[in-house]
């Protein structure tokens, strides 16, 4: 659905979202499956990839 590269890198690129209360979060996918980031909102740690339409 994206044009061209950059515009997707800027959309999708490290976008996470809480599975709890549904917050983007951006972080690098490293990090998250470490289990290092959490949701800003309700202290989550389950994140999902953002999904591409």
């Amino acid at each position: 659905m994206v044009k061209f590269e950059e515009a997707a890198a800027r959309l999708i690129k490290n976008v996470f979202v809480c599975r709890n209360c549904k917050a983007k979060i951006r972080a690098p996918s490293l990090k998250v499956s470490q289990g290092k980031v959490k949701c800003r909102k309700c202290t989550s740690q389950k994140l999902r990839p953002k999904r591409k339409k």
